[in-house]
């Protein structure tokens, strides 16, 4: 049986070496792709050719205002009509993936990194990721972070600023600090 490569771990939700080759190489490579986008604007010379490198398959009908911040581009998954607002970072050690018709404001923060809870393992270059899922026709507002391993559901709202800790089932309006249900339709 193959052992699975520490890039393997990382997507799959295991602590991984993030000194690992392949895990470094992949963002060395994405943080050239982010440097690339962020050097153009919404529909500008360049921007679409420089959005489809760093986000593959991003479809025709979605777009990314640089600046935009991420880890590897290709963890990332977007897809149609998605608008996402300037100044956006997005932790894509594990899949985030955004469904149709999503808008995410600026200063949206999705983070799937975690680290070890144990002080001494922290000292070691390990960490693993748990990826994140916004579902369709959603809207994020402004400053909103997400932390690892949330799933928003259909046809939510978060209210700007909110701290998202846990899932939101579909239907839901939620925000605050933590992101709590503010009303059900």
């Amino acid at each position: 049986m193959r052992t699975k490569s520490e890039f393997e771990k990382m997507r799959n939700s295991e602590y991984a070496n993030t000194s690992d080759r392949e895990i470094h190489k992949s963002l060395t490579e994405g943080k050239r792709l982010v440097h690339k986008f962020n050097q153009t604007y919404c529909n500008g010379p360049l921007y679409r050719e420089a959005l489809e490198e760093l986000i593959p398959n991003i479809p025709a009908s979605s777009a990314i205002c640089p600046p935009f911040y991420c880890d590897h581009g290709h963890g990332v998954i977007v897809g149609e009509n998605v608008f996402i607002n300037m100044n956006c970072t997005f932790l894509d050690g594990a899949y985030i993936r955004i469904g149709d018709n999503t808008l995410i404001a600026p200063n949206v923060q999705i983070y799937t990194p975690i680290h070890p809870k144990d002080a001494e393992a922290r000292r070691e270059s390990i960490e693993a990721a748990l990826p994140v899922t916004i579902g369709n026709d959603c809207w994020i507002g402004g400053g909103v972070v997400i932390c690892p391993g949330v799933i928003i559901g259909d046809r939510v709202i978060v209210g700007a600023g909110s701290v998202v800790t846990k899932d939101i089932p579909d239907d839901s309006i939620y925000a605050g600090v933590p992101a709590k249900s503010i009303k059900k339709e």
